[in-house]
């Protein structure tokens, strides 16, 4: 990961709800107070753009593409798609000239820099730096006509949660199904745990079985 003596992040990737977007970095000084600038002034992108430059932006096929990349960024898993992404995209790491990759997962930044080589860094500099990007995300992907972003993020958004809650589209009850089963499985882990209780303060207080003839 990125220290204090190590050469500063000269590149950051983007996951959005899209497609994967990688950024330049320009602006050699920290970027927190100036952020802080850009954001008050809404609509202003000139001093944020000194900062940035959109590399290249590679947008998903569809919306279960998506949906599959995001579990992998998520699980920190650097996929086919996103290795050829790097690849095409980030100069090759060498000794004179040296990339250090921005990314705010620290598990897919591991198996980066476990599976290109990249330098990669995951410090509180590039959640800034993305959290600009994401700020102004309509405007610098410039590849996405207006709304885009949004519509893809509430797509995307129902997506990942309905994976997440094991959502069966074609059963309507099936959270009802859930709720019975945690009910049931509460009810016995109540009665487990009553047990015990009976059972460990019955070696100090033995008449205890005799006072409570059922565990709950």
């Amino acid at each position: 990961m990125h220290t204090a003596s190590s050469p500063r992040v000269n590149y950051f990737l983007y996951e959005s709800s899209s497609g994967y977007a990688l950024f330049e970095r320009l602006e050699s000084e920290e970027i927190g107070s100036k952020l802080a600038d850009v954001v008050a002034a809404s609509s202003d992108l000139t001093k944020f753009g000194k900062m940035v430059k959109l590399k290249s932006f590679a947008p998903f096929k569809s919306a279960a593409h998506a949906l599959e990349n995001m579990n992998d960024v998520s699980e920190g898993i650097m996929n086919d798609h996103l290795k050829a992404f790097l690849e095409m995209n980030l100069p090759k790491p060498g000794k004179k000239s040296k990339v250090v990759l921005g990314v705010t997962e620290k598990s897919l930044a591991g198996s980066i820099k476990e599976g290109l080589g990249y330098e990669c860094d995951a410090s509180e500099i590039v959640l800034d730096l993305v959290r600009g990007v994401r700020f102004f995300g309509d405007k610098l992907l410039k590849q996405l006509k207006e709304g885009d972003l949004e519509r893809a993020q509430l797509g995307l958004g129902h997506s990942y949660s309905r994976g997440k809650v094991k959502f069966n589209v074609h059963r309507s009850d099936n959270m009802i199904i859930q709720a019975i089963a945690l009910l049931d499985q509460m009810d016995k882990d109540v009665n487990t745990f009553a047990m015990r209780i009976r059972e460990w303060y019955s070696w100090h207080f033995p008449e205890l079985v005799k006072i409570v003839n059922d565990n709950y």
